[in-house]
């Protein structure tokens, strides 16, 4: 049994902790000893159990052993606070070091976590939440390793706020590598939604740990007789149990109102527990505190809506009281064990001398509540006014007003308003969500309302398209927005339905906008958009004369501004995916680049125009085998949304056409690696979105490629690489890679199936590219046998059009498939013509290919050496052994790897 220290009743709580202790000092015996990796333990137990004095005690620990101990703590009226808790954790380290050092230490990551911690400015632009969290993530690493040993203590985390949860979540997956030990108190049940992932997500990689229980009779009579003394009777101490239920912190409680009282702990004052127990919590505690004045009860009301780390000059103003008063107030509180002055020895630089807390949470929360409603409202709406004076901003202010009934009041809308951008800046939408929404609730006046409601839609946008969907609508619906900001709101919409699945609705509210307005850049921008979006929609009904119109209404443009520039795009994108000539499809995405740079206003970080816009150009090139040009942008994405925080959503399609680029070169294993990027970031965004699907695919054709039949077949089953397939536009060609992967593996008649599905949808387009839908050229070598005259229509047509698109690329693959339906001397031939023009592409994985079958069908030793050595550049482990095998017929040798 884990014993308190004599005469003491603090320490209670740590009677019978003696497992957590020893994880606890085993975890901190292996950080000291140098061990590579990092720990968590996750402590849950019910209010008072003991939490709180657990963590204290590590603290100690920790300390003995000359650790660097940061902690925090979650506060219940604060969860509305974005990074309250992971300020408190670092602060000991920001106000240590000078603005120079902090960018020192964070690297490229200061401006991105900075303005999250209060330590830099933020910018102009909504910053990307998961950006941010990375950001914290690295900031904390680097401080973490110029602290070691470093340990964390993190308690009463039900209560922290959802962003620092989300950091914590991420940051406890990385300690792999990391040497420090996280400590994590929470109750259990306490916190919902996003927050509960969170906290289910922590407790998860702690992994098993009991929760902790309520004493023992035998360990409360051992504390009894260690806080009372000797002389304290086993019927008192039986009462004290059965009273308390064991829990330690209203037995340590207890017996401190019975060493004020006068009477003894034996059996004959016993019965007088009960009533002495429910003065020291709820209704007990609302009377005892009453007991201490009315300036007394309204400091601590004034304390409890301030929440944690509590001025004293603030919480004085807020209780309308001077400074000398609010004094003789803290001390009364602090005698009656409620309030007590905030630990220095343990802020370090967190709280300022003479700042308080609440003894305990349990105390907080009863005093808080203790507030009449109306009166905790008004007190909510004073303590707005008050922070706002004090130079806090309007974001720190914003927790109180979210307490404030609805007034009419113009003035709380635009604190609101100012609130939710400054939440967005750092990167905290929900917080800003928050805002806004109780902005509504006043009402704004009229005249602002439906820009309220626009702000409202854009804070929702990247975490809950459906919401901003309902939002912007109504926005639509009243006056307010003038005409750029309206086309904004429908660009937005559009979007969001676009995201929402549901492609036909954001056709339709663009062009409803677009017939509204007169000839002009924000009526072209709503055509840009509008051709954007059923670029992307699969099922459309007129693929042919939709591609028609977008030609006439592009032939007259010159690229004079970012609407023709977007439809320029556009029309290269329509003519790319339809197998048009290439060199026309080069031509329009050059005409949309000013001195072969993208544009100003339409960078990939450009909130005007959809990053999908850009995408199709990189598309468009890679496509039509202008790879560096691609790969340019490509680059150019991914540094630009690192380099903004942008981690979420963008980076992972970035990373995933670039990885798609890298397969066209040849560069399979490098490929494999960024796609498999793309797919690791997609996770964090969601399950089962569109991005999902484009990088699957592009991995599944990568490894394929390779001849990894086994791991492609492996991310189909884990991202559902099946049907129904997605309404937008996945690619390459995702009928054309199941077909594929399914003959692969055996399943013939399946994928044919497939391919023929791609088949009939190319047709219905009226072309399609060949490289971009390969299932031409997997069809025919699939029937070439069963159905020679059907494979061979299929391959002449695929030869057709390939050199009706004129790539290098695209006629090289068109003749390989008819060599593949070929024999001899004819074979031979189409095969040395392949070779020719897939050596002349830029694509060096279907070189390789073609020169193995041409040395194979020639029987040259020569060719196919060439071609493995390109099979072993590219990493196309299959190739290889096929080319090795085909060495050894013909030679007798085995090539040695290399």
């Amino acid at each position: 049994m884990t014993e308190a220290r004599p005469g003491t009743a603090a320490s209670a709580p740590l009677w019978e902790r003696d497992a957590e202790l020893a994880a606890v000092a085993e975890a901190v015996d292996a950080l000291c000893a140098g061990s590579a990796s990092g720990s968590l333990l996750v402590f849950t137990g019910e209010a008072g159990i003991g939490k709180t004095a657990l963590l204290a005690e590590s603290r100690r620990v920790a300390e003995t052993r000359k650790c660097t101990v940061w902690s925090a703590r979650g506060g219940e009226t604060i969860t509305s606070v974005p990074f309250n808790v992971v300020r408190q954790l670092l602060q000991p380290a920001l106000v240590a070091l000078m603005p120079d050092e902090a960018r020192e230490y964070f690297g490229d990551w200061y401006d991105i976590a900075g303005p999250a911690l209060g330590i830099a400015e933020s910018g102009d632009r909504q910053a990307d939440p998961q950006g941010v969290c990375d950001g914290l993530v690295a900031a904390v690493r680097r401080l973490a390793r110029r602290e070691w040993p470093l340990v964390l203590l993190v308690d009463d985390a039900h209560w922290a706020d959802q962003e620092s949860l989300h950091w914590l979540a991420a940051f406890a997956e990385r300690l792999d590598d990391l040497p420090v030990l996280v400590l994590v108190a929470r109750r259990p049940g306490d916190a919902t939604g996003e927050s509960a992932r969170h906290l289910d997500s922590i407790g998860a990689l702690a992994g098993p740990m009991p929760a902790l229980r309520a004493l023992t009779p035998d360990a409360t009579a051992g504390l009894t007789r260690v806080t009372l003394g000797a002389h304290a009777d086993v019927p008192f101490c039986r009462e004290v149990w059965a009273v308390t239920g064991g829990n330690p912190y209203e037995t340590v409680e207890l017996l401190a109102k019975v060493q004020d009282s006068d009477f003894e702990p034996v059996e004959e004052s016993a019965s007088e527990l009960r009533a002495l127990n429910r003065s020291a919590r709820g209704r007990g505690l609302v009377d005892r505190l009453e007991g201490l004045g009315v300036d007394a009860t309204r400091f601590a009301w004034a304390a409890a809506i301030l929440g944690t780390r509590i001025s004293l000059e603030l919480a004085a103003e807020l209780a309308g009281m001077p400074r000398e008063e609010a004094e003789r107030c803290a001390a009364l509180l602090g005698a009656a064990r409620i309030l007590t002055e905030a630990d220095q020895s343990t802020s370090a630089g967190q709280v300022t001398e003479g700042d308080l807390e609440f003894v305990h949470p349990l105390i907080a929360t009863a005093v808080y509540r203790s507030i009449p409603d109306a009166l905790r409202t008004a007190m909510h709406g004073v303590a707005a006014s008050v922070v706002t004076a004090s130079g806090l901003g309007a974001a720190a202010a914003s927790r109180h007003l979210l307490e404030v009934h609805p007034d009419d009041d113009p003035e709380l809308v635009e604190q609101m308003r100012e609130a939710a951008r400054e939440h967005l800046a750092v990167g905290a939408p929900d917080a800003a969500r928050r805002c806004l929404e109780r902005a509504l609730l006043e009402p704004p006046l009229p005249e602002v309302h439906a820009r309220v409601l626009y702000e409202l839609g854009c804070a929702t946008l990247l975490t809950s398209p459906a919401t901003t969907i309902g939002h912007l609508r109504q926005a639509l619906t009243l006056h307010g927005l003038e005409e750029e900001l309206r086309v904004d709101a429908v660009c937005r919409l559009s979007s969001a339905l676009i995201h929402n699945d549901q492609p036909e609705e954001a056709v339709a509210a663009v062009d409803a906008e677009a017939d509204r307005l007169q000839p002009g850049p924000a009526r072209m921008r709503l055509q840009a958009v509008h051709y954007m979006w059923e670029g992307v929609h699969v099922a459309e009904e007129d693929a042919p004369g939709r591609s028609r119109r977008l030609a006439e209404l592009v032939k007259p443009l010159t690229g004079r501004d970012n609407s023709e520039r977007a439809l320029l795009i556009l029309r290269a994108f329509d003519a790319m995916t339809r197998g048009e000539n290439a060199e026309e499809v080069v031509e329009h995405c050059d005409r949309a680049l000013v001195n072969g740079r993208l544009a100003p206003g339409l960078g990939w970080t450009d909130t005007e125009w959809s990053f999908e816009l850009l995408m199709m150009l990189g598309i468009s090139y890679a496509f039509a085998d202008r790879l560096d040009r691609a790969e340019g942008l490509f680059t150019e994405a991914q540094r630009t949304y690192e380099h903004a925080g942008w981690s979420g959503g963008h980076l992972a399609v970035a990373h995933a056409f670039g990885g798609y680029v890298l397969r066209r070169r040849g560069r399979l294993v490098d490929a494999e690696e960024s796609l498999r990027e793309a797919l690791r970031l997609a996770d964090r965004v969601g399950e089962g979105l569109p991005m999902h699907w484009s990088a699957a695919c592009m991995l599944i054709d990568t490894l394929l490629a390779r001849g990894h039949v086994g791991a492609a077949e492996e991310i189909a089953e884990r991202y559902s690489f099946e049907p129904p397939h997605p309404s937008t536009i996945v690619l390459p060609d995702t009928h054309s890679i199941r077909g594929r992967l399914l003959i692969a593996t055996g399943r013939v008649e399946e994928g044919v199936n497939e391919l023929e599905t791609a088949e009939k949808r190319s047709a219905a387009r009226g072309g399609h590219n060949t490289v971009m839908a390969p299932w031409a050229g997997d069809l025919a070598r699939t029937l070439a046998v069963a159905d020679p005259r059907r494979a061979a229509e299929v391959a002449a047509d695929a030869r057709m059009q390939a050199e009706r698109f004129g790539t290098d690329s695209a006629i090289g693959e068109a003749l390989r498939c008819a060599a593949a339906l070929e024999t001899g001397r004819r074979s031979v031939t189409l095969l040395a013509q392949a070779v020719a023009y897939l050596e002349a592409s830029p694509c060096a994985y279907e070189h390789a290919a073609a020169r193995v079958e041409y040395g194979i069908a020639s029987r040259s030793v020569t060719e196919l050496t060439r071609g493995l050595t390109l099979a072993r550049t590219c990493g196309a482990d299959s190739l290889v052994t096929r080319a090795r095998e085909a060495l050894a017929l013909h030679t007798g040798l085995v090539p040695r790897p290399r």
